[in-house]
């Protein structure tokens, strides 16, 4: 089934019938293609504190963090129903200490050469990594949240570059 350009964008998810399909993109050449998510975990400062302690967990939290999320990218197929199973070439995990707002922003970074992006697995690395570091600390502060997931760049394919404002 192809798709012609218009100017409606359409659910790629969906056939015209409106049922869920896996995207066909077996007509598709592998090119070069990179996403880079970003979500942000804000917390009490005592949590904060304990967390960028030099002398404790600091390391081990965000080390564990970076390592699930690699993990999540690399198994995104299994948990979204639709996505593809991507041989990534690269899946990286960033922190930036926000000590003025008691916050970790997370930033995850996938790329492969294939037939279709890998928007969801930086997304899915991103959460899972934050969820990762609301797990280890949530015994210092139980409201700790994760916001603002999001896209901020992609590159590759059909629509080429694309930046978050």
């Amino acid at each position: 089934m192809s798709h012609t350009p218009s100017a409606e964008p359409a659910l790629s998810h969906l056939d015209d019938a409106g049922q869920i399909r896996m995207v066909d993109v077996s007509s598709k050449l592998p090119t070069q293609r990179s996403a880079t998510a970003q979500c942000r975990v804000r917390m009490s400062a005592q949590a904060y504190r304990l967390l960028t302690a030099q002398e404790n967990s600091k390391g081990e939290v965000l080390n564990t963090a970076r390592v699930a999320g690699v993990l999540a990218a690399k198994r995104c197929a299994e948990l979204i129903p639709l996505c593809h199973s991507l041989p990534l070439s690269f899946a990286g995990i960033e922190f930036f200490p926000e000590d003025e707002h008691h916050a970790i922003t997370v930033r995850a970074t996938c790329r492969t050469d294939y037939k279709t992006g890998v928007e969801m697995e930086a997304m899915t690395a991103c959460s899972v990594a934050a969820l990762t570091i609301y797990d280890m600390c949530k015994a210092a502060d139980k409201g700790i949240v994760i916001e603002d997931v999001r896209l901020k760049h992609k590159s590759g394919g059909k629509s080429g570059e694309w930046h978050s404002d």
